[in-house]
């Protein structure tokens, strides 16, 4: 049945709201790092480590995470992790230094996040289970991912430079207690099942191979040999999960994921789009700020500012998102996308060498912002609507946890390129926007790949749990 108005918007709004504090979480510390690097006395490195690993973290316990929902259920996993986010918020508030700071931005509003991420979508997707309010909660609730991580550099920008860094963690804390008084209301439609098995096994060989995969790339700047060992175990580890899952199955017994998940092939690339897209709005805003504040010089409120073109492109697009799903296939929106996506990096490439004014800048980011603000929500769709009801929170958490671990990569790969060579200035932003523009090539071709789908979300097929 439908959900009315009046229950619509009391679902969406906690749901909404807390994909953007998490996705704002996740650049908005971009403008702070000259701030948080001369009062915690550390260096960029030190705050890309600390931004990085909080991505890292969302992306490795997503998948763990949403399998606890099932366990204990999706508005108490809601919850708790709201709570744990907003005790790292404060923490990171009070930080006397980086370790601090990981301990309460990477670690407890990283886990945090990997809670109540998961609930966001399995909530929405059992909520509204008509094609139309179903693509509208979808495109209201990806709009607010995209708009919070674009948004976040600029009210972080803000706040730092009115007050301070600290207080950009108490506006964090402040929204999440916000969040939980709407959460009052929120229903869950499944009941909870404590007997529900969790393998553990699985989580710790999904966890700790997509940890060294990251945590190598992050070692490019010091030791190639270390980066490749890193990455290689963290392949090893990742492939063993895959046997391992699939050895369980075969025994009858209930592994973390099914492999079920990567045997549709809409989905595969669904989630390839997802990853590359997120990829590319962490990595440019990344790039964009860190070069910004220590080649140009700019203030953090100056850096912020800048980004309100992303943000407008990211607003404008996903406003527009329910209206383009009626005219347009969701893989013709996604290859839109992309394309345009790919145009704005170049001409963030073409503008930096060809001026100093601020406003050279402005261009390339309004129109990445509108490049993935008319994907964000079709590759969502497409790839929640792949799977019937009963396997809403592994799919919710696979797709959260690639689309995490994409930002984590876009943070780690363009940001390490950034900064090894922060010296020789406009040449090392051109290559790390380089390879930006050449992972987007890899996203067009998967969604080029996709195959033809209705012009809405499908509904998926009634099941009984």
């Amino acid at each position: 049945m439908s959900a009315s108005s009046a229950s619509a918007r009391r679902v969406l709004a906690p749901l909404a709201l807390a994909q953007f504090i998490c996705s704002f979480a996740g650049s908005n510390m971009n403008v702070m790092i000259n701030d948080i690097s001369q009062d915690l006395d550390t260096t960029v490195k030190g705050v890309q480590t600390t931004i990085t690993l909080f991505l890292l973290v969302m992306a490795v316990l997503m998948i763990p995470c949403s399998k606890l929902t099932d366990r204990f259920g999706r508005k108490r996993c809601f919850v708790w992790g709201l709570v744990l986010y907003g005790i790292g918020a404060l923490l990171s508030a009070a930080a006397p230094g980086l370790g601090v700071l990981i301990l309460g931005n990477s670690i407890l509003e990283g886990v945090g996040t990997a809670l109540l991420i998961p609930p966001v979508y399995i909530l929405a997707t059992l909520a509204f289970t008509d094609t139309a309010s179903r693509a509208r909660a979808f495109g209201t609730i990806s709009g607010m991912a995209g708009i919070g991580a674009a948004a976040g550099p600029l009210i972080g920008g803000v706040i730092t430079s009115a007050i301070s860094w600290r207080a950009a963690f108490v506006f964090q804390a402040l929204i999440i207690a916000v969040i939980i008084v709407l959460s009052r209301r929120l229903r869950d439609p499944l009941p909870a099942d404590p007997s529900r098995h969790f393998d553990g096994v699985g989580a710790v060989l999904s966890a700790v191979g997509m940890f060294f995969v990251v945590f190598g790339i992050l070692q490019a700047q010091t030791d190639l040999v270390l980066m490749a060992v890193f990455v290689a175990v963290g392949l090893a580890l990742l492939l063993g999960f895959f046997v391992y899952i699939r050895a369980r199955e075969h025994e009858g017994k209930e592994a973390l994921l099914s492999t079920e998940l990567f045997r549709n092939r809409t989905s595969n690339l669904g989630l390839a789009t997802q990853n590359i897209q997120w990829l590319l709005l962490m990595g440019t805003s990344f790039v964009v700020a860190v070069f910004l504040q220590t080649v140009r010089h700019f203030s953090a409120v100056k850096t912020g500012v800048i980004f309100t073109a992303a943000t407008a492109g990211i607003l404008v697009s996903s406003l527009a998102a329910e209206r383009l799903a009626k005219r347009h296939e969701q893989r013709t929106l996604i290859r839109t996308g992309f394309v345009v996506a790919i145009a704005g990096i170049a001409l963030l490439i073409a503008f930096v060498g060809a001026s100093k004014n601020v406003f050279a800048f402005v261009p390339g980011l309004l129109v990445i912002g509108l490049g993935l603000g008319v994907m964000l929500t079709p590759s969502v769709n497409l790839v929640q609507s792949a799977f019937p009801e009963q396997k809403q929170g592994e799919i919710s958490g696979l797709s959260r946890s690639v689309s995490n671990l994409g930002s984590s990569f876009g943070t780690a790969i363009a940001g390490t390129i950034l900064v090894s060579d922060l010296a020789s200035g406009n040449r090392s932003y051109a290559l790390a926007m380089a390879v930006l523009a050449a992972l987007a090539l890899i996203g067009l071709a998967a969604a080029v790949a996709l195959p033809g789908q209705p012009r809405t979300v499908a509904q998926p097929t009634p099941q009984t749990t």
